[in-house]
């Protein structure tokens, strides 16, 4: 039971993640259109709120990981962190050639900081930091 719940929190807090950076990038590409450019070149206003929303959506998905952890929340950041560097990695890989190596890298950075970030907040919140 304890490893399901453990399951459940990591799904949690990926689902928040993923939900959020659709629901931004959706409102984004339909309100300021012009940002966005071409996906092969993305233009820097575009880049660097897409590295924001990502990091605030990690965040809010590490604080909801640290909620939902029925045992110790570090470790339950800590698994989604390497989750999310691991399909990061995978997704840069997937794009090379196609968008900036350095876009890809700060998009492969920035998440699993966002989880530790957000799952340490929940962590202070309990009052364990």
């Amino acid at each position: 039971m304890v490893i399901l719940h453990g399951f459940l929190a990591l799904l949690a807090g990926f689902a928040t993640m993923a939900i959020l950076v659709i629901l931004m990038t959706a409102m984004l590409t339909r309100l300021v259109p012009e940002w966005v450019g071409e996906q092969s070149k993305p233009r820097p206003i575009y880049i660097f709120t897409n590295l924001g929303y990502s990091f605030l959506a990690a965040s809010a998905g590490g604080y909801v990981t640290a909620w939902a952890a029925a045992g110790n929340p570090l470790i339950h950041i800590l698994a989604l962190s390497i989750a999310v560097l691991v399909l990061s990695a995978l997704s840069a890989l997937q794009m090379r050639g196609k968008q900036p190596v350095a876009y890809q890298l700060a998009l492969v950075a920035i998440s699993p900081m966002g989880v530790v970030a957000g799952g340490l907040v929940r962590l202070r919140v309990l009052g364990i930091l």
